[in-house]
């Protein structure tokens, strides 16, 4: 009977195990996905769809964990990105293949060590052939001032698309 509630013990544990790890990896995922914002696949293409809405690309640079990455997300570029403006994801230290502003192929982890940013969130404003068209917001600004930098670098940015 002891052997019996050991194996039973053992089997409902690992279902336990493997429900909780399963429930990891969909978490992961999730973040990965940037909680309702595109990972950055293919930087080129992404700015093409920006510059056709006359909008400049905003990439988020974000940090596995990073709770003020979560609370930007969550606050201001979820409901923007929802109402149309174009916006991907860049994740520091992730293997993610991406394909670069040059059109080579990179990983996301790269990317951002090419954009020398170490401080999470960035977000980046990209014009025509991926040039900032905007300055970086690097890091955790007052909650009450986040939403007017960002909508300040927003029309900055539109301002530098127009011809």
């Amino acid at each position: 009977m002891h052997s019996n509630f050991l194996a039973v013990s053992r089997r409902d544990g690992l279902r336990h195990g493997l429900a909780w790890l399963s429930g990891l990896a969909l978490s992961s995922h999730a973040w990965a996905a940037g909680d309702g914002l595109p990972s950055a696949l293919s930087l080129p293409q992404a700015l093409d769809k920006a510059l056709a809405q006359g909008q400049p690309l905003l990439v988020m640079v974000s940090l596995e964990g990073c709770v003020y990455c979560k609370m930007a997300r969550q606050s201001h570029l979820v409901p923007m990105f929802k109402q149309g403006q174009p916006m991907v994801q860049v994740d520091m230290r992730s293997v993610q293949s991406v394909v670069d502003f040059s059109g080579a192929q990179t990983t996301h982890d790269q990317l951002t060590r090419a954009w020398k940013i170490s401080v999470a969130p960035t977000l980046m404003f990209f014009g025509k052939g991926g040039r900032e068209v905007a300055e970086r917001m690097e890091g955790a600004y007052l909650p009450d001032f986040y939403g007017a930098y960002l909508d300040e670098r927003l029309v900055k940015g539109r301002k530098e698309l127009r011809p």
